[in-house]
C-alpha cells in the first residue's frame, strides 16, 4: 500500500478573538503558510467555547471579500449569515454554509438571534477555499448544506460515519460545487472505528480532530483540537478512534499560481488587490446592512 505519511502534527496556536463572536485558533496560514495548504489558504478553528447569553448577538460586522471562497462548517451553536449578492441564512449545529465570494461581496456573520439569547458550546471551522485566476472575477454565489443533506456514509461494522460536504468518499459524491478538486468531510468514528481514506498524491491533505482523539497510520497519537499535516507522498491512509471521535478531512489539488493576500482579498497580484480596494471603496461590492 502507498501510504500517505504524516510531515508534521501541530498543537492549536493561542486562541484570538474575531470580532466579539468568533475565539478561534489560526492554523492556516499561522501554521501552515497558504501556498504549501493550496487550494485551503486559511483555517479558522473555534474550540468548544462557551458564550454567555446576549440579547446583542455577537460576530463580525459588515466587511468585503474577493477572491476565494468562505465554508464554514457549524458542530456546535448556531450562526446568522448575510452578503450583498442575497445569499445567507442560519447555520445551526451539522450544517455548512459555502459562500463564493468570487468578484466580491459584502458580508457579515452573527451568532443567531434566538441563539445568542441563552447562550452556549460554540464550535466551528471556518475555511477560506481559493479561487483559481480565471474564476476569481466571476459571479458570487452561495450553497446552503443543512446536514439532513450532507451525503453520509455508513462504515461497515458500526464503526461510524463518513459525511462528505464536497469531493467523494468511496466513489460516493458530496453536495458542495467547487471550482477545483476539493475532498471535504467528517470522519464521525465510534470508538475503536476505523476509517481509510485515498486521496491523490500530489493533494495537500490534513486532519483536524474535532471531538476525541485518533490514531494515524496506526502509530501517530493525535489529540482533540490537533492538526496532521501529510507529505505528498503517497495516497493511503488510515484513521482508527480511540474514543468517539469527529475529524475533519480536507485534501484538495494545489492552485499553482500566485498568491497575492491582503486582509478579506486574495488575488494573483498586488495590482488586482489595489484594484480591489479601490472597487471596494467605489461601492462595486453592493450594499448591505
Amino acid at each position: 500500500m502507498n501510504t500517505k505519511n504524516i510531515e508534521s502534527v501541530f498543537s492549536p496556536a493561542p486562541a484570538h478573538f474575531v470580532g466579539d463572536g468568533f475565539r478561534v485558533h489560526n492554523f492556516i496560514p499561522g501554521k501552515v503558510p497558504m501556498q504549501r495548504m493550496s487550494p485551503f489558504i486559511m483555517l479558522d478553528y473555534n474550540s468548544k467555547y462557551t458564550f454567555p447569553p446576549s440579547e446583542i448577538p455577537k460576530g463580525v460586522d459588515v466587511h468585503p471579500h474577493r477572491g476565494f471562497e468562505t465554508v464554514t462548517i457549524a458542530y456546535k451553536g448556531s450562526v446568522e449569515h448575510n452578503d450583498s449578492s442575497g445569499g445567507g441564512g442560519i447555520i445551526g449545529e451539522g450544517d455548512v454554509q459555502w459562500m463564493t465570494a468570487a468578484s466580491g461581496v459584502l458580508h457579515k456573520e452573527f451568532h443567531e438571534t434566538e441563539w445568542s439569547k441563552t447562550g452556549g458550546e460554540f464550535q466551528m471551522v471556518q475555511l477560506w477555499v481559493n479561487l483559481p485566476s480565471k474564476d476569481k472575477m466571476g459571479n458570487p454565489k452561495y450553497q446552503a448544506i443543512s446536514k439532513d443533506q450532507i451525503t453520509k456514509v455508513e462504515l461497515a461494522n458500526e464503526m461510524g460515519t463518513i459525511e462528505i460536504i464536497a469531493g467523494e468518499y468511496k466513489n460516493i459524491k458530496g453536495l458542495a460545487t467547487t471550482f477545483s478538486p476539493v475532498h471535504m468531510m467528517n470522519a464521525k468514528l465510534n470508538n475503536q472505528g476505523t476509517a481509510e481514506f485515498s486521496f491523490p498524491a500530489n493533494y495537500n491533505t490534513l486532519l483536524l480532530v474535532i471531538e476525541g482523539s485518533v490514531t494515524v497510520n496506526g502509530s501517530q497519537n493525535v489529540n482533540t483540537d490537533h492538526m496532521v499535516l501529510f507529505k505528498n507522498d503517497g495516497e493511503h491512509f488510515i484513521i482508527t478512534a480511540q474514543e468517539d471521535s469527529i475529524v475533519l478531512v480536507l485534501s484538495g489539488e494545489p492552485i499553482n499560481e500566485p498568491i497575492a493576500s491582503y486582509g478579506p482579498f486574495v488575488m494573483n497580484t498586488q495590482k488586482e488587490i489595489l484594484q480591489a480596494f479601490d472597487d471596494f471603496n467605489s461601492g462595486k461590492f453592493g450594499t448591505l446592512v
